[in-house]
């Protein structure tokens, strides 16, 4: 009875162990199905695409391993809005990623990277790339303009603007910098191309001297004209700043100071002056140089009055002419007692 009685207890022990055994490499299999994602394309070129348009693409992915597929981020990507319809995918199964952006209104090539993180056992950070070359079906000349004081409508030239895809367009708008440029259109009026006499108001100029031109079309694919304009000053003057250190109240600095004429035409100069009052000036020597004059200078500090600087705006004067600024910053020399006092101030606690 007893001998029975153990036989079965060991075919009990042995049925656990297996059942076990069994239960163990179950659990193996389990632990070992690991998911994988598969994209058709890492790269998606929207080639040439209009401006100022939506753009819409997508990329397709799989499911290509055994274990559940589980999309935890796709990372933010600079103007590119992403969309998933679902965040887990089973083995096999398969889903697309879609991507959408604005194309901007001039022409431009685009590269963005979009970063899809998962539970992938071998690729958890996937990186995709979209790319895309903004075309515009408008075309115009010049792209600068280089604009000059001493000439006849500041030798702006005529602007042309056509249709690349001869499509007819409208001019819908003309606005500049400081309203320093005009030009006659009809809005009304349809074509491929268009010639513009832009006019210029000199005195306005002036005071734009750099600066943009924007015509609106109404071309689907080119809603604007941009056209960079400088404008070659009368004077330049060296330094435009000038910055003073260690100075001290009442004590004279002398500096140089150059002006020349761009257009290379004599003038002379009036004087030196503080827009402030702050600080007293003298022309101490004018020497002749080409195409201008070169100065000595001497700078009077004023009263630091418990100050640490001083900053002024000095106006050199062109007779019967502009005046033309310098910027001036000083730095007042500290007194032995405050080096003194900086030296030995406690150091701050780590």
């Amino acid at each position: 009875m007893k001998r029975k009685f153990k036989i079965q207890v060991s075919y009990m022990i042995c049925g656990l162990v297996l059942f076990l055994q069994i239960g163990c490499q179950e659990q193996a299999k389990i632990t070992e199905a690991r998911p994988e994602i598969e994209f058709e394309k890492l790269v998606y070129d929207f080639g040439e695409v209009g401006p100022s348009a939506k753009q819409m693409g997508e990329f397709k992915f799989t499911n290509t391993g055994e274990g559940l597929l589980k999309i935890t981020k796709v990372g933010q990507c600079c103007g590119v809005v992403t969309r998933l319809d679902k965040m887990e995918y089973a083995p096999g199964e398969g889903g697309v990623l879609k991507v959408e952006w604005n194309s901007g209104p001039l022409e431009s090539t685009m590269k963005r990277e979009l970063f899809v993180h998962s539970n992938a056992e071998t690729n958890p950070q996937t990186t995709l790339t979209i790319t895309a070359k903004t075309v515009l079906k408008v075309a115009w000349e010049p792209k600068n303009l280089k604009l000059f004081l001493d000439e006849n409508n500041a030798g702006c030239p005529k602007i042309t603007i056509s249709s690349v895809d001869n499509r007819p367009f409208s001019i819908t708008g003309f606005q500049s910098t400081g309203d320093c440029i005009t030009a006659d259109f009809d809005p009304a009026a349809e074509a491929t191309e268009f010639v513009l006499e832009p006019k210029v108001d000199t005195e306005k100029l002036q005071q734009s001297k750099k600066g943009r031109i924007n015509i609106s079309l109404n071309h689907p694919q080119g809603s604007t004209a941009t056209i960079l304009f400088s404008v070659l000053p009368k004077f330049t003057v060296n330094p435009p700043l000038l910055i003073i250190f260690n100075a001290e109240p009442d004590k004279p600095i002398v500096r140089t100071i150059s002006v020349l004429n761009n257009y290379h035409k004599d003038f002379e100069i009036e004087s030196l002056t503080s827009e402030n009052n702050l600080v007293a000036l003298k022309i101490q020597e004018q020497k002749k140089i080409s195409n201008g004059y070169q100065l000595e200078v001497e700078i009077t500090p004023p009263a630091a009055e418990g100050k640490a600087r001083f900053t002024d705006l000095f106006s050199l004067n062109i007779k019967d002419g502009e005046k033309l600024p310098i910027r001036c910053n000083g730095y007042y020399k500290k007194s032995k007692a405050e080096d003194t006092a900086q030296q030995t101030l406690p150091e701050k606690p780590s």
